[in-house]
């Protein structure tokens, strides 16, 4: 721990001479962002903790419903380029988790890995889903696999793009914003120093297709973790140990899986992707070439297009491919 300590000391210490301005960093009060970000679809339910999730949900209410979960310190907005896309055949809901976007803090502080996929369990049951398809994207791609293994009778297909979970062969490269968040002690800086430039190198660093990197992009991110209780509720996430009940069960996942993948994520690198792919009986597995770690927004016409053939097929038949 000491070690850990000093490591993270040594880091926050160059700061400065990387670039980065030191600042008292307040809270923006909730009803700010919820003016600036919560336009239509959204909605927020509230939940039996006491919880207020934020959700978008569009498209035909008797079609095919599809769940979508964001990755870490990320938002519901990562996949709006899906929603888009597919919107028109299927109902897409999306969903904010605890300590992300708009739902911020919640009562219970339960910010674990079983905290996510209860909340994801309440929010589908208050919109009355009783059968419905699942996705998610890194943290969200492992909390989708981990409601998959306990929650078969629920889903018709599972979606996986880039997910966490499952350990890879290789050294992941991490921000320093994340690896910063992941210290415990050092981590409460960011109770009160959010430099937008941590927001930039994290963003820089998942993503390989820069063209789709805005201003606006950078500013969403930067004002959802300045929420008001979101940085504590951040920190509380990342001090939350971690556990192996993904890897342990990834067996019992039945139902028909997708897992996309980009062949140059350098968050959780691709062989990552070939173990879920072996260890999830039929899955089918496609890569995207120039790709990093979130190809819902890099690709999004071409992952769009896969997970609709997914859907439509609903075919269990292995595969294995790869995308320029």
């Amino acid at each position: 721990m000491r070690k850990l300590l000093l490591i993270g000391l040594a880091a926050l210490l160059v700061l400065p001479a990387s670039g980065f301005w030191y600042y008292s960093d307040s809270d923006i009060p909730r009803a700010t962002l919820e003016a600036k970000y919560a336009g239509e679809p959204s909605r927020f339910i509230m939940l039996p903790d006491g919880a207020r999730g934020h959700v978008r949900d569009r498209g035909p209410r008797d079609a095919q419903a599809l769940v979508l979960i964001h990755g870490s310190n990320a938002s519901l907005f990562t996949w709006e380029p899906c929603a888009k896309r597919l919107g028109d055949t299927f109902r897409i809901i999306t969903v904010d988790l605890p300590a992300h976007g708009l739902t911020g803090a919640v009562p219970n502080r339960d910010y674990s890995e079983e905290g996510m996929v209860k909340f994801v369990g309440e929010v589908t049951d208050a919109l009355g889903l009783q059968r419905f398809a699942i996705g998610g994207n890194s943290m969200g791609g492992r909390v989708a696999a981990r409601f998959a293994e306990q929650h078969a009778d629920r889903l018709t297909h599972l979606i996986l793009v880039d997910a966490s979970g499952f350990p890879d062969n290789g050294e992941n490269r991490t921000s320093l914003a994340l690896r910063i968040a992941g210290m415990p002690i050092v981590n409460r800086v960011l109770l009160h120093i959010t430099p937008r430039s941590l927001v930039v190198d994290g963003i820089n660093d998942a993503i390989v297709h820069k063209d789709i990197i805005t201003e606006e992009m950078i500013d969403r991110y930067w004002d959802f973790i300045r929420m008001e209780g979101t940085r504590d509720a951040s920190i509380a996430r990342f001090n939350t140990r971690g556990n192996s009940d993904v890897r342990d069960h990834i067996r019992d996942i039945k139902a028909p899986t997708l897992i996309l993948w980009g062949q140059e994520d350098r968050v959780i690198r691709v062989d990552a992707a070939h173990k879920y792919h072996a260890s999830i009986a039929g899955s089918k597995l496609i890569i995207y070439l120039g790709t990093g770690h979130v190809p819902q927004e890099e690709v999004a016409d071409e992952s769009s297009r896969d997970v609709r053939t997914f859907l439509t097929e609903n075919s269990g038949g292995a595969y294995d491919a790869r995308r320029h």
